[in-house]
C-alpha cells in the first residue's frame, strides 16, 4: 500500500495520463466512475442517506485524517455545509513537490463531489486558487438564495486573501460539474 503523500503524486499523474489517452470527457468520466462510485462510495452513502449530518460526520473524519494539523475549517448553518481549507495537504504536497502533471488537480474535487451533491440534492459553490486553498458551500438545489452571513463571511475572507497574493481563482457557481468552471 502506499502513502498518503505517494498517492497524490500518482493521483495527479494518473490525471494527466488519462486526459491524454482520451481527453477531459474521459477524465471527467474517471473521477465520477472511479472516485464517487468506487472508491469515495463510504462518502456517498453517508451524504445520500444524511444530507448535511452526512457531509459533516464525512469531512469531519476525512480532514482529521489528511490534515490533522488543522488548515481547514467547515460546519454545518441551516441547511448548508460550508468547507474552508486553507492548507491542503494534498495539493501542498505536490506543490512542495514540484509536482503539476494534469494542470489543475483541485478540479478532482468537483469531478466526483459534483455529481455526489446533484444526486444528493445539493449544488455547489466553490473556489480554488491553485495554491492549495479552497472554499466550499453545499446548498439545497432547490434553495439557490443568498449565503448564510457566517458563510459569506469565511467566503469573503477567504477571497480577500487571495486577492492580495494575486493567485488566479477558479469558480463554480451553483454547479455540479468540474465542465461548469469560471475562471477569473
Amino acid at each position: 500500500m502506499i502513502g498518503c503523500y505517494d498517492f497524490c503524486g500518482h493521483y495527479d499523474w494518473t490525471f494527466h495520463w488519462i486526459a491524454e489517452q482520451g481527453g477531459k470527457e474521459l477524465l471527467y468520466q474517471y473521477w465520477d466512475e472511479a472516485i464517487r462510485c468506487d472508491s469515495q462510495k463510504h462518502a456517498a452513502d453517508l451524504i445520500l442517506s444524511k444530507g448535511v449530518a452526512g457531509m459533516e460526520e464525512y469531512w469531519g473524519h476525512t480532514l482529521s485524517e489528511e490534515a490533522p494539523d488543522g488548515g481547514y475549517s467547515a460546519g454545518a448553518v441551516g441547511d448548508r455545509f460550508w468547507l474552508e481549507m486553507t492548507d491542503c495537504p494534498s495539493r501542498g504536497f505536490l506543490l512542495r513537490n514540484g509536482i503539476d502533471f494534469s494542470g489543475d488537480y483541485c478540479d478532482h474535487c468537483i469531478g466526483w463531489g459534483g455529481p455526489l451533491m446533484r444526486d444528493a440534492g445539493f449544488t455547489v459553490n466553490h473556489a480554488h486558487n491553485h495554491g492549495g486553498q479552497c472554499f466550499w458551500e453545499y446548498l439545497p438545489a432547490d434553495n439557490i438564495g443568498k449565503s448564510e452571513p457566517a458563510i459569506e463571511a469565511s467566503k469573503a475572507e477567504l477571497m480577500r486573501r487571495w486577492t492580495e497574493e494575486k493567485l488566479p481563482v477558479d469558480y463554480f457557481e451553483h454547479a455540479n460539474d468540474a465542465r461548469n468552471k469560471i475562471i477569473k
